[in-house]
């Protein structure tokens, strides 16, 4: 969602009067504007919500779009990494949106919610994203991760590029008979399999562009 600013109206109409404030998109996402949302939303909205129990090594993961911060920038170091939290940033592979959870399922489990509701303004809208983003169930969540799983082992099956299907496990049935796992286990021989073959001269990036 991109961020707002709230201006007041110049001038009177039958929706609100002069003076009332107005949301208004910010219409140029620039890297300043990235950086100052995450340092400021979503670093001390993690802090807020986090476990003490829990380990506090915490991976951000941006698509590649011009305008996100790079994996280095200080001034996100310097707010991430303080009250004993470790955060780091990196990037999805490019032109890869299924190892992005939220452009996987996530996003679209929340569309789902949204397209319920009606909306005659900007302000109305953005709390018919949040109502959706509340009203989302863990456990809608933690079928998109399992999801979001399958879709690596698919991956180390074809070895290299997106000719696969998003794999569908009838989770729903799954937790009706208690048998839905935790995790998706991958495996041995595969993983195995992709190792000898990521080692192999001929796949490396480096030793093709030499020949």
């Amino acid at each position: 969602m991109a961020p707002k600013l709230q201006e007041p109206a110049k001038r009177n109409s039958k929706n609100r009067t002069k003076g009332t404030l107005e949301t208004k998109p910010i219409q140029s996402i620039t890297k300043e504007v990235i950086k100052e949302c995450i340092i400021s939303q979503v670093i001390p909205s993690i802090k807020a919500k986090w476990s003490n129990t829990e380990p506090k090594d915490i991976i951000i993961q941006q698509d590649n779009a011009r305008p996100h911060i790079l994996q280095n920038d200080h001034e996100f170091a310097a707010a991430a990494n303080t009250d004993g939290f470790n955060m780091t940033l990196i990037c999805q592979p490019p032109n890869f949106p299924d190892t992005n959870v939220n452009d996987l399922g996530f996003f679209r489990a929340i569309h789902s919610l949204q397209d319920d509701k009606t909306a005659k303004t900007l302000d109305e809208l953005l709390a018919n994203k949040m109502s959706s983003f509340e009203e989302l169930t863990p456990q809608t969540l933690n079928n998109v991760f399992l999801t979001f799983q399958g879709c690596y082992s698919e991956m180390l099956k074809v070895k290299r590029g997106n000719d696969y299907k998003i794999p569908h496990m009838n989770m729903g049935r799954l937790q009706r008979m208690g048998e839905l796992p935790e995790s998706i286990e991958v495996d041995p021989q595969l993983v195995r399999d992709s190792l000898e073959y990521v080692t192999m001269a001929e796949n490396d990036a480096g030793y093709a562009m030499s020949l």
